[in-house]
């Protein structure tokens, strides 16, 4: 069996998008890991789009379609992520983190709908889900919609009228350099 299928949505390398260094739609097959490995300096922000997902550090958590977990890796961590009897489709979001200083940690916002608190002030998450031929109009920001059988999309902003079911991910971000950057 070969790795998960993971598809690069954004990954700016000017720093245009603040604090959000990359964007990956992964697809993880039944029983499938990404294999331990290691995170240090850096938050992922996980969106757990479709299916179920075990995460593996610490006390481990249980992820079903809805969930968001935030990993922030601060220090350094060794973990590991496996799908569930039903495969998983991940939104992954890495985030320069807020401070590189801080003990690893791991929170989980069950069913996350509207704004997910990341607990940092240069970024915010909102998440809801839109219906095929419905007006959605999200919170200003980056828009991604993520069908369900199809690639995760940008938008440019503005209401949205989606052609089938998808989630709507909106991130605000601040886009200055962090104070600890300047050290």
């Amino acid at each position: 069996m070969s790795g998960p299928d993971l598809r690069t949505v954004l990954a700016p390398d000017d720093g245009s998008l603040g604090p959000l260094l990359r964007v990956s739609d992964d697809r993880l097959m039944p029983g499938q890991s990404y294999g331990a490995h290691e995170h240090r300096s850096v938050d992922v922000v996980a969106v757990l789009l479709a299916g179920s997902l075990q995460h593996r550090w610490g006390g481990g958590a249980e992820l079903t379609a809805g969930d968001v977990a935030v990993l922030r890796a601060g220090q350094g961590l060794v973990h590991d992520e496996a799908a569930g009897d039903d495969g998983a489709r991940v939104l992954q979001c890495y985030l320069r983190p807020d401070d590189p200083a801080a003990p690893p940690e791991h929170e989980v916002h069950r069913g996350a709908a509207g704004w997910v608190d990341l607990r940092r002030p240069d970024a915010r998450i909102w998440l809801s889900r839109g219906e095929p031929g419905v007006t959605v109009t999200p919170p200003a920001g980056l828009l991604l919609t993520a069908g369900e059988d199809t690639s995760v999309t940008r938008h440019d902003g503005g209401p949205v009228v989606l052609p089938a079911p998808a989630t709507l991910v909106v991130w605000r971000l601040d886009t200055g350099r962090p104070a600890w950057a300047d050290d």
